[in-house]
């Protein structure tokens, strides 16, 4: 447990950096500060690992106060990842990540051997261990960050924008990697990150800042969404906070039907046949993987492939979200999503305005007119 207890950090030219702070920061969860530039999230970061002493107040690790440590000590039981990264370019990836280990006076054997598995456990390719850091692109540079400060299997990690550098393919990739490890490790994590989308998908608490070094609300992810604390946190998670609760609600809750289908073999006749209803008929192979859609105005096109519409893309009703399965529907041109199981086989369907009646209040909620 990282406790925060009534502090406060202020510059001699009178800046306040952190005003007042008193958070938890939970044993084997995440916690990510998240809030508009200058509102402190960085300061209380470097707070923990004594990189940045506070004017007054206290930080505790598991009760200690982090000053009753010298630093160089107290830093080594902390992981520390930065956005820049930081690797030593003059020394290959492998030894950059055993830096910790070599510092703790770990044997070469042994802190080779970690660094590999490391570099396998964050995605890493370990034929990359001989390589320099400029040998590799920025996404690889921050999961090398990554390995590096996981390497002394330190029980806290700071992570300070770590991934926000990186392009946004590359940037979501990290994410899912992260929750992996995670999932995996259950490592104390303070993760500082300016992306409201970022803070609601890796924490679990958020603590939302703002300038000044105000700590204005930490809740769970989804409670945030629900209930902002304040015009300051509702306006800084945005307008559309509402779709992005439905990232907490599982698809398996959705009223999934099976719509017509047409095999991909089927003849021109089969394919009036099953259009004829005038709903838009679902086109699978012989997996019953989804191929498009046949609409009737190009039916007469058919068997040729160009007649079919695209899916879109296709959700997993037992592992996705609602909101998987309403983008699914909002960018299919016939405005269905389409449920598929582990194997791409078509389970069921439905509409966009299915969707939107399924996560509709009940009237009780919205009270009377």
């Amino acid at each position: 447990m990282i406790t925060f207890e009534h502090v406060t950090k202020r510059y001699p030219d009178g800046t306040v950096a952190l005003d007042d702070l008193s958070l938890e920061c939970p044993t084997g969860k995440t916690t990510v500060l998240v809030g508009t530039s200058g509102s402190g999230k960085t300061t209380a970061v470097r707070l923990i690992n004594r990189m940045v002493e506070p004017t007054s107040g206290r930080v505790l690790i598991d009760g200690t106060d982090v000053r009753s440590r010298q630093p160089e000590q107290l830093r080594r039981g902390i992981g520390y990842v930065i956005q820049q990264v930081g690797l030593f370019p003059h020394r290959t990836i492998a030894d950059n990540i055993a830096t910790v280990p070599h510092l703790l006076g770990w044997d070469k054997k042994k802190a080779r051997a970690t660094a590999l598995e490391l570099m396998e456990r964050v995605g890493l390719d370990p034929a990359l261990a001989k390589r320099y850091p400029y040998q590799l692109s920025g996404g690889q540079q921050q999961r090398v960050g990554v390995a590096r400060a996981l390497a002394a299997d330190p029980p806290i990690l700071l992570m300070d924008e770590p991934f926000s550098a990186v392009d946004p393919v590359v940037r979501s990739e990290l994410q899912q990697e992260f929750l992996r490890l995670q999932a995996d490790l259950d490592k104390t994590i303070v993760f500082v990150t300016h992306d409201v989308d970022e803070a609601i998908k890796l924490g679990d608490r958020v603590a939302v800042f703002r300038i000044g070094g105000h700590l204005v609300q930490v809740d769970s992810p989804e409670r945030l969404l629900a209930a902002p604390a304040d015009e300051f946190v509702e306006r800084f998670l945005g307008y559309d906070r509402g779709f992005r609760r439905l990232s907490f609600l599982d698809a398996k809750s959705l009223q999934l039907s099976m719509p017509d289908t047409l095999e991909l073999t089927g003849s021109a006749e089969q394919a009036r046949a099953t259009v004829a209803g005038g709903g838009p008929v679902l086109v699978v192979d012989d997996a019953r993987r989804p191929i498009g859609w046949l609409i009737r105005s190009r039916v007469a096109r058919w068997p040729d492939r160009s007649a079919l519409v695209p899916i879109g893309h296709t959700f997993r009703p037992d592992t996705d979200s609602v909101r998987a399965a309403l983008d699914s529907a909002v960018l299919s041109p016939v405005g269905v999503a389409v449920g598929v199981d582990d194997e791409g086989a078509v389970v069921g369907a439905i509409s966009h305005d299915e969707i939107a009646e399924a996560i509709r209040p009940p009237t009780a909620e919205i009270g009377p007119s």
